[in-house]
């Protein structure tokens, strides 16, 4: 090792030029820990820094990553009517959703990273981590189809506005991968929500409603030249793939369909297993829900995100859906609105529906932007569960609500501290008056004694 450190340390260039040394500390500071630990009586005395740190919310992802990539291609060929089994064609999918992820996590990081190297260097300091998860996030949290451009314009805005205008890694009050999803919400909501964005190479008629698949070309030829060499299916195969999808293929997401008609709608297309293991549409890192759960566990065991965040978001979820299920009628009739269908729906199929599970594990539980009080974590927990759940049921333009209610819980995080730090000040203001009360009256009790063994009472 200390011959690849010498290695790279030949390459450090001049101080003087800020951009280049600024680039190539980033790179050193991501290859080798800190040199030295601390000394003495201070509580912390290991390598570990904070790139360290975001690693470990890296590596809790990457199975996500894998799966996500799977599904862009099974969903595109079960809409196609094609291989609708989980390991048909898998190399199709897998190649087909590499083709879509490869240019989202491009983008993400050139901008990203590109934005955070010109500001370190023009600071005259060295570049900030905390872009190393939400570069991460971002693609997990988009639709597989999102335009480019607009996701360009989206981390800049998340990272310049949301990030650098508050001072950087660490100032931060929102969480910035969850400012870049909001912001194309808002600025370019048909890219990010409606039935048409969720499966890749899609589109739907609006004369006929009929969906059709984008013809296969390009890239996917040179891969359909190594597939055939290998005697395994290729793109080509059944001529162009301007083709009608499979009957019953519907763009919607569980939570779209259970907006309109409650869990029965939601199990005409698609069945619980389905939701929990996540062969169904929707944003690219959120529908496996075990990889999400080992990924928190493997969050919260090692200490990266606090175990009182989760759980509290938890508690806050059930609670507002066992409200929802006694405000809901007990039969349902022809007549009778989608809302309260939705409503009904009991909490464990909530939970597996929608990014439940990934939002309270990963963005809720950002340190920055999260309450850092135990108390206040615990507040701000089950605020998350209890506002994203109203959102998500009562929101009619948007099924799901885990991106405005932590945006919103990140605004009201210090405030929550702020309450916790008080009230604590004054438990112990008053403890301490009543220590200082049975102080005052030992001391008198004392006094009294004393005062009764005195020569002139003796």
């Amino acid at each position: 090792m200390s011959a690849l450190h010498d290695f790279v340390k030949k390459f450090e260039p001049d101080h003087e030029n800020k951009f280049l040394h600024t680039t190539y500390d980033a790179f050193y500071t991501f290859l080798f820990q800190p040199g030295e630990v601390t000394k003495g009586g201070t509580h912390v005395k290991d390598g570990m820094d904070l790139k360290r740190l975001m690693v470990h919310v890296v590596l809790a992802l990457q199975l996500l990553y894998v799966f996500g990539t799977w599904n862009i291609g099974h969903q595109h060929f079960t809409a196609l009517g094609q291989y609708p089994g989980l390991l048909e064609g898998f190399h199709l999918k897998l190649v087909y959703g590499l083709v879509k992820m490869i240019p989202i996590f491009l983008v993400t990081h050139v901008v990203g990273l590109g934005i955070e190297f010109i500001y370190a260097a023009k600071k005259g300091h060295s570049v900030e981590e905390g872009f190393l998860v939400s570069g991460a996030l971002i693609p997990l949290i988009m639709p597989p189809d999102i335009p480019l451009w607009i996701l360009a314009v989206s981390i800049a805005f998340a990272v310049v506005l949301g990030k650098e205008a508050f001072g950087g890694t660490g100032m931060n009050i929102w969480n910035i991968a969850l400012l870049a999803r909001v912001f194309i919400f808002f600025a370019y909501p048909t890219t990010i929500s409606g039935d048409e964005v969720w499966i890749a190479g899609m589109e739907k008629l609006p004369e006929t409603g009929a969906w059709v698949g984008q013809q296969y070309g390009g890239i996917y030829s040179f891969f359909d030249w190594i597939f055939s060499g290998l005697g395994a299916s290729t793109f080509g195969e059944g001529g162009a793939y301007m083709l009608s999808a499979a009957d019953g293929v519907t763009g919607a997401t569980p939570l779209g369909l259970a907006a309109k008609g409650g869990w029965a709608e939601v199990t005409q297309y698609y069945s619980t297993d389905q939701m929990f293991w996540g062969a169904i549409p929707g944003s690219i890192g959120e529908s496996n829900k075990l990889f999400i759960i080992l990924g928190m566990f493997f969050l919260a065991v090692t200490k990266i995100a606090d175990w009182r965040i989760i759980v509290g978001g938890v508690f806050g979820f059930i609670f507002c859906s066992l409200l929802m299920n006694a405000m809901a009628p007990d039969v349902f009739t022809e007549n009778t609105q989608g809302i309260f269908k939705f409503m009904a729906i009991p909490w464990y199929y909530q939970m597996i529906m929608g990014s439940f599970l990934f939002s309270i594990a990963f963005m809720a539980t950002d340190p920055v932007s999260a309450a850092s009080t135990p108390t206040g974590k615990w507040i701000y927990g089950f605020m998350i569960g209890l506002i994203g759940l109203i959102v998500r049921v009562w929101n009619p333009a948007y099924p799901e609500g885990w991106m405005l209610a932590i945006l919103f819980m990140n605004t009201f995080a210090p405030l929550i501290d702020h309450y916790v730090f008080q009230a604590n000040i004054k438990r112990r203001a008053k403890r301490g008056a009543e220590l200082a009360a049975v102080r005052d009256e030992l001391i008198t009790e004392k006094q009294g004694r004393m005062d009764i063994l005195t020569p002139e009472n003796v």
